[in-house]
């Protein structure tokens, strides 16, 4: 048996103390985090500098003793991997050259060259795969199709998602390309990560949520049950955890449909309901409120407590709804992993 509860969790083991770590964990509200940003010179330069990259994944590691470190890369580097341009602005978040038309699809390069781009985030994780103590995984993520495809239609982040939502509905023969484009390029990715050395590997739809019946299961859970597969047909044993935000009752059934070996939850479901209707079929991971993370006080240790109690019959990963948030305050996080252990 590993010594890596993170992946004892992942094979089905129901642990006393559930293994911790957080989404977004190496990030904006460290300060070590910030210092490092500063010597990259901008976002992308820290995400394609192994080095620096490899440092700030095994930050909150060294502050926190996280159960496990999550590669530092970003979803949109896929796209610009398929030759999107992207950049980030300051306060604002990322934008894209967009994809909205055959012609636009037919500018991307061919998935078979996406590695010429994303080698430097495959050597971050043989480095890390080198540095890491023994006893904590390492965890290689992807966005999802849908949701990498969200940011590519719309050149930027947006509430609803509603341009590609309309392009689906407008152009359905290029959305369904440029999602089947994605989907190849993710399970390229994510294998060179394995390869390199990841663990386990996450796949984030964030936006799954805004797919609804018919259209949910053909473009969230479809794609990624195709994922799964292929990278579990290539990598005999590599567990996947699969975080579709925001499913409701959609996270029903995710697993077995899926092949997933953990499916991550968003705070909007409880974790009494987590239990009764999702842990019978696999580890769960979740789900404490990132809000938590800035406001803090006893109504963070209470509720950190109420989850491990309620998902204790169980396989369970602790982690956060969402990622935390850059105006969180670091305290807060020794706080809620003293409250899970003890």
């Amino acid at each position: 048996m590993t010594d890596k509860k993170i992946l004892r969790a992942l094979a089905g083991e129901t642990q006393d103390v559930p293994p911790v770590w957080m989404m977004r964990q190496a990030g904006r509200y460290l300060p070590e985090y910030r210092a490092t940003r500063a010597k990259a010179g901008d976002f992308l330069s820290l995400c394609y500098n192994s080095d620096l990259a490899t440092e700030v994944t095994l930050q909150p590691i060294r502050r926190y003793g996280f159960d496990a470190a999550i590669l530092f890369a970003d979803i949109l580097l896929v796209p610009q991997a398929l030759g999107a341009d992207l950049w980030f602005v300051t306060g604002e978040g990322p934008r894209l050259s967009t994809i909205n038309s055959q012609a636009e699809l037919d500018q991307l390069r061919p998935v078979a060259d996406i590695h010429e781009t994303l080698n430097p985030i495959y050597q971050t994780v043989r480095n890390l795969s080198q540095e890491l103590p023994g006893d904590i995984t390492l965890i290689g993520f992807a966005g999802a199709p849908w949701t990498v495809a969200t940011y590519m239609i719309a050149g930027r982040g947006t509430p609803d998602q509603g341009p590609a939502h309309a392009l689906r509905q407008e152009n359905k023969a290029v959305f369904e390309a440029l999602l089947e484009r994605i989907t190849e390029a993710t399970i390229e990715y994510l294998s060179a990560q394995i390869a390199a050395g990841a663990e386990v590997v996450k796949v984030f739809d964030s936006w799954a949520g805004s797919l609804k019946g018919e259209d949910f299961d053909k473009y969230a859970r479809d794609p990624a049950a195709r994922i799964i597969t292929e990278l579990k047909r290539r990598h005999p044993g590599i567990p996947v955890i699969a975080f579709p935000r925001q499913a409701g009752e959609k996270y029903i059934g995710y697993a077995r449909e899926t092949g997933a070996d953990c499916v991550a939850v968003d705070e909007t479901v409880s974790p009494e309901w987590v239990a009764e209707h999702l842990q019978p079929d696999s580890c769960v991971q979740g789900n404490l409120k990132s809000s938590h993370m800035v406001t803090g006080g006893d109504a963070m240790i209470a509720e950190t407590r109420h989850i491990v109690e309620a998902l204790r019959g169980g396989p369970h990963i602790f982690n956060l709804g969402h990622g935390i948030t850059p105006d969180a305050d670091p305290d807060n996080v020794q706080r809620m992993i003293d409250a899970i252990r003890g």
